[in-house]
């Protein structure tokens, strides 16, 4: 049991059959369940998530938070401390994305397990992450 924080990523290959990502983010997330795991979002993982549904529209965006609500146990808040620890990332590896760099601040903050992404690069940037491709 522990704490795993996801990425955008890894939710929107949950919800799209069709990315390439999809059959990982199901194996993992199931996994993590059946450890035990709380799964967290961070709230600019979750801005990412919703930014396809909002060119839909307000029932699109009731639909993924509905989908989202589903799946994960808590969504973190970016907070001062949290805003800190990105800036951190981001200032020790410049290609870093901001909104990458918030995810895995969410990771530090709550000493989590792991971070699950789709993204490759991230593995150099933090021992916590786990690559789901």
């Amino acid at each position: 049991m522990g704490t795993v924080v996801l990425d955008a990523s890894v939710l929107l290959g949950l919800r799209d059959p069709n990315d390439t990502h999809h059959a990982a983010a199901i194996t993992t997330l199931r996994s993590s369940r059946a450890a035990g795991d709380r799964l967290v979002l961070p709230a600019s993982a979750l801005a990412e998530v919703l930014v396809g549904a909002s060119r839909l529209g307000g029932q699109a965006i009731e639909r993924m938070e509905r989908f989202v609500d589903a799946i994960i146990d808590e969504v973190h808040p970016i907070d001062r401390e949290t805003a800190k620890v990105a800036a951190g990332y981001r200032a020790r590896h410049r290609s870093l994305r901001l909104p990458d760099a918030f995810v895995l601040a969410v990771g530090a903050v709550l000493d989590a397990t792991a971070v699950l992404t789709a993204d490759q690069a991230w593995r150099s940037v933090d021992a916590r992450v786990r690559v789901i491709a």
